[in-house]
């Protein structure tokens, strides 16, 4: 398929965005694609709407996973175009389109010419943004039909030029979690506060206090508060609920646990304190994305046979991607493809994947996959 026809698809998706768990159509569109292509073995409904697509060697040999994502954001799509989302209140501001339109070219070139060797598996994933997708597609029973020896996943990087390849060895992106403390007392007349168990004090010692106990991490770690709620709007009523909700993230996975173990240990004194109820939510868990050192070399041979640039990056990313989970089952490899210094970041209402880097993702997994699978 010519570059331009990639390029179609990638818009086609951009028109039918659909957020997490709700990817059947984008899903059925990735499909039907692959239906020409004649896969060994093609699984769907995999951890949701996932799909996986495998496409046999020679001769024996590792299994290599290319991962890309589903879904999109419930972010409105700003940007006019004509591929611009026809669907009210989400896009792809992530550039998820993209990372799909390049495991598709991927698959043109497998199916045009096979792997040496072993096996490689090209798995589109559902729910990435909000974390839940990798857990299920690892939880799901037929993912040990797939289970990879390596694990590779790029993502666009807006703020970098244009194609160039964005690496680090260690640590690639941070662990973060979403966690809520829940507090309960007991309500009582506004007149009568003593008669109740208001949670005031205790939510705002804890919105002093939390803060402040990344400083204990031996590496990076921060808590960025992001809402609180006591009460109800009842001027006759002493509250006797709250909550305090926080998102928590590290580059190193004992660091982020133990941060968690910090925050409850905080919480559970300021409850006893006042004699509250206490209990916690968690949402939005993603892992620590490490690539594996002996990776490293092998992306970095592929770019430079390309002759692109090459940059790498001092510090992880502060952001997260649910890819890390893979690598917790196998060495695995997370790279950045730069998408332009003015390209509108990602989230942004105004943000659209760059198609002149679809054809450079496809080169780089390509010359990846040659080289694993030799």
């Amino acid at each position: 398929m010519p570059i331009q026809e990639l390029i179609q698809l990638r818009r086609k998706l951009h028109t039918m965005p659909e957020i997490a768990l709700e990817e059947k159509n984008t899903a059925q569109e990735i499909l039907n694609f692959f239906s020409a292509l004649h896969p060994d073995q093609t699984i769907t409904k995999l951890g949701g709407e996932g799909l996986a697509f495998v496409f046999k060697g020679k001769k024996s040999g590792p299994r290599t996973l290319f991962r890309c994502e589903l879904d999109a954001l419930p972010i409105e799509d700003l940007k006019e175009s004509s591929h611009q989302s026809q669907i009210s209140g989400k896009g792809h501001l992530c550039g998820h389109d993209g990372h799909m339109a390049i495991i598709c070219g991927l698959g043109e070139k497998l199916a045009q010419n096979r792997p040496e060797s072993g096996e490689v598996v090209l798995l589109f994933q559902p729910a990435e943004e909000t974390g839940d997708g990798a857990k299920a597609i690892l939880e799901d029973p037929r993912f040990g039909e797939i289970r990879p020896d390596f694990a590779l996943a790029l993502h666009n990087l807006p703020g970098y030029p244009l194609h160039q390849i964005v690496m680090r060895k260690g640590t690639f992106a941070a662990g973060s979690t979403g966690m809520s403390i829940y507090l309960k007392g007991k309500t009582a007349h506004s007149a009568h506060p003593e008669a109740g168990i208001n949670p005031a004090q205790a939510l705002a010692r804890l919105i002093q206090k939390l803060p402040q106990l990344p400083k204990e991490s031996r590496g990076f770690s921060l808590l960025t508060l992001i809402h609180a709620e006591l009460g109800s709007l009842a001027f006759g009523t002493s509250a006797g609920k709250a909550s305090l909700s926080m998102t928590l993230r590290a580059f190193d996975q004992q660091d982020l646990n133990e941060l968690i173990e910090r925050v409850k240990e905080q919480a559970l004194a300021e409850a006893k304190a006042e004699g509250l109820e206490l209990a916690f939510g968690f949402v939005e868990q993603f892992a620590v994305s490490v690539n594996d050192q002996a990776l490293h070399p092998i992306v970095e041979n592929s770019a430079k046979s390309l002759g692109l640039s090459l940059t790498e990056n001092s510090e992880p990313f502060r952001w997260s991607e649910d890819f890390g989970l893979f690598s917790q089952v196998c060495p695995s490899f997370l790279f950045g493809l730069g998408a332009g210094e003015t390209c509108p970041q990602l989230h942004e209402g105004t943000y659209d994947f760059p198609d002149e880097i679809i054809q450079t993702g496809v080169r780089m997994f390509e010359g990846i996959a040659r080289q694993i699978n030799k």
